[in-house]
């Protein structure tokens, strides 16, 4: 559910560099970030789910035409430049070099799974990258280990299949008929629609009768994050969302109390609209 801008060849932010603030439950979180906060240092990468560029060279014309058997070869060198990029956390670098992410892209755009490029997916949405899906990921995993995660935005289910080989309870929801029954049959392809409980709904309302949840991972952007998914974060529970309209950052948000969070702003990213309601 997302879409991109190209980034720079600078290395991704340093989450512990980058500037945070406390706040409780009113300032910042119903509008704009409370001032103070301010954005990731000039040097930060600019990423985006729906960037079209790859950074490594292109896949080599043998390894596309017989993409089945050199899949796990090209997901090896995925989880390699992934590495060079800086996401460290071995969880993720498993998780991602376990799911085969050519499964989840259309046919015709098989031989470009393994790019770091975000791909149509239909319905005008892409499938994120994989620095951002990792990048998301490692974020909320950091220093813990999440038993319950929920995933807003879940597009064609790549992004809950890599969570599952994270995560014990792997909580999805997608608003858009369409590609919450891709997302379904994909998961199904897998066997992992056991272990990725999938659900055709609102996004901006969560999902209160699952919640509380260790973290959350929101695939579209919002001019703020929605108080409704504040509030289904289990103390001590991470968000991450990329926030914003033209210009956005990704943001971690950490609940600190019943009534606190803290915020930390990241990289520049280019999502989709986060929007309500549902579409058949």
């Amino acid at each position: 559910m997302r879409k991109p801008v190209n980034p720079p060849t600078t290395s991704h932010a340093d989450p512990a560099r980058t500037r945070g603030s406390a706040y409780g439950s009113t300032p910042g979180m119903h509008g704009q970030a409370p001032k103070g906060v301010t954005a990731a240092n000039s040097n930060t990468r600019i990423s985006s789910a729906t960037l079209q560029r790859p950074v490594a060279a292109p896949v080599a014309r043998s390894e596309e035409s017989n993409l089945g058997l050199n899949s796990g070869r090209l997901r090896a060198a995925m989880v390699q430049r992934l590495r060079a990029q800086g996401i460290s956390d071995e969880r993720v670098l498993a998780a991602m070099e376990a799911v085969p992410r050519h499964i989840f892209v259309d046919q015709a755009l098989a031989s470009r799974a393994y790019d770091d490029a975000a791909l149509p997916i239909g319905h005008s949405q892409t499938i994120s990258q994989p620095w951002v899906v990792a990048r998301m990921i490692a974020a909320v995993c950091e220093g813990r280990a999440p038993t319950r995660v929920l995933e807003v935005g879940a597009g064609c289910g790549y992004q809950a299949a890599v969570l599952s080989h994270i995560v014990r309870d792997v909580y999805a929801i997608e608003r858009i008929r369409g590609l919450f029954d891709l997302a379904r049959d994909h998961l199904r392809s897998l066997r992992l629609n056991t272990r990725v409980r999938l659900t055709y709904g609102d996004g901006m309302l969560g999902l209160p009768n699952s919640a509380p949840f260790d973290a959350i991972v929101v695939a579209a952007a919002g001019i703020a994050i929605p108080q409704a998914l504040l509030n289904q974060l289990a103390p001590g529970g991470r968000l991450i969302a990329p926030e914003g309209t033209s210009n956005q950052r990704l943001v971690l948000v950490e609940r600190t109390s019943a009534t606190a969070w803290k915020r930390t702003e990241l990289e520049a990213v280019r999502f989709v609209p986060l929007r309500a309601g549902i579409q058949s």
